[in-house]
């Protein structure tokens, strides 16, 4: 069970638990969640059923491993056709190597595309900002930095910099 204050994943957003409150009429509990994207916005979720779609942020020891690891998992190599529907499932896995997997291959797809000279994949480049977007709020918590600083801390750490 979350507790007031604390930070969670609500599918892929970073929210905190603002509040428990109990559904007499229903005879449930439920987590009043706030986005901290988007503090106007209150989420309504059940303690007993939620679907696999609340969970814990990602602990500090396993976002450095992941980091460390980034290197080693491979981009997706399926064909043109698959590849959306492949994304779209990576995406809403909950799971931060899928989305490591997706930043790769549509970050390698768009660069091969720039060096042929052609335009950037609308569709790579939208699914790039969306993995990047779940992966670095949720390491951003968990490593206590910035969005921006996440990332810088992750291109460094790929680079081998320090």
């Amino acid at each position: 069970m979350f507790k007031k204050m604390e930070k969670v994943m609500y599918k892929n957003e970073v929210c905190e638990v603002i509040d428990i409150k109990e559904d007499y009429k229903n005879h449930q509990s439920y987590y009043i969640l706030r986005p901290m994207e988007d503090k106007s916005l209150v989420i309504h979720v059940p303690i007993e059923n939620n679907m696999g779609y609340l969970r814990k942020i990602i602990s500090k020891e396993n976002a450095l491993k992941l980091i460390q690891n980034i290197k080693q998992i491979e981009p997706l190599s399926a064909s043109e056709k698959d590849l959306q529907a492949i994304y779209r499932k990576l995406l809403y896995s909950g799971k931060q190597e899928d989305l490591v997997q997706i930043i790769k291959t549509t970050y390698l797809r768009n660069e091969a595309r720039t060096k042929e000279k052609k335009k950037k994949s609308e569709k790579d480049s939208e699914y790039f900002e969306k993995a990047e977007k779940y992966l670095y709020n949720e390491l951003a918590i968990a490593l206590d930095k910035s969005f921006e600083e996440t990332k810088e801390f992750i291109i460094r750490s790929i680079e081998g910099v320090s």
